[in-house]
Order: C-alpha cells, then sequence, then structure tokens
C-alpha cells in the first residue's frame, strides 16, 4: 500500500465551533460538504461526522422524488430548493413534504 494513504474518508474527526450543542444524526455543514453527526458534539468538542452513505434526514416541508439533488436549508433540513443551501446529495427514495428524507450525502 501506498506510505502516504491516510484513511478511506468515510469518517472525519471535526470540532464543533457553532455555538451549540450538535445531536448525533444531525446534518452539519462542513465547507461545501456535509456530514452526520455519529455522536452528541457539545459545543467547542470534537466528534466524529459520516461523509458518506445513506441518512434519514428532516424535510423541510417538499415533495421530493428519488434521484434528485436535495440540499441542506439553514434549518439544517432538506429541501429541493438551492438557492441560498448547501447541496447535500440525493435524494435516495421519494419522500413526500410531512416525511424525512433518505439522502446519499456528497454524491
Amino acid at each position: 500500500m501506498a506510505l502516504n494513504h491516510i484513511q478511506k474518508g468515510n469518517h472525519m474527526t471535526w470540532t464543533n465551533n457553532t455555538g451549540a450543542d450538535v445531536e448525533s444524526g444531525s446534518a452539519v455543514p462542513v465547507g461545501a460538504r456535509i456530514g452526520v453527526a455519529l455522536v452528541d458534539i457539545p459545543n467547542g468538542e470534537t466528534g466524529e461526522l459520516a461523509m458518506g452513505e445513506v441518512w434519514e434526514l428532516p424535510n423541510a416541508g417538499v415533495e421530493i422524488l428519488q434521484g434528485a439533488t436535495v440540499y441542506l436549508d439553514g434549518n439544517k433540513e432538506i429541501t429541493t430548493v438551492a438557492e441560498n443551501n448547501l447541496q447535500a446529495g440525493f435524494a435516495f427514495a421519494a419522500a413526500a413534504s410531512d416525511e424525512s428524507v433518505r439522502v446519499k450525502i456528497n454524491a
């Protein structure tokens, strides 16, 4: 194996400097990507984020078609609106406006 390989990149160590605690399972903006907290991460502390795979995330109240590009809004909910939101990945399954959304993150 190459000596400069660090890791597969499935998880990222992240320091929470948001001013609020982050609950396990919450979507977290990281630059131009999102992660999902694998543990509760108190403000000022460090924890692990998942940087891939499929996660069930809160819906911003919109109908979402399977395969649609989805975005994380300012309320940490998934929407199909790109403007002023962070691309989260794509909808792994369709979701009604009152359902959570399964998202393949960073894809």
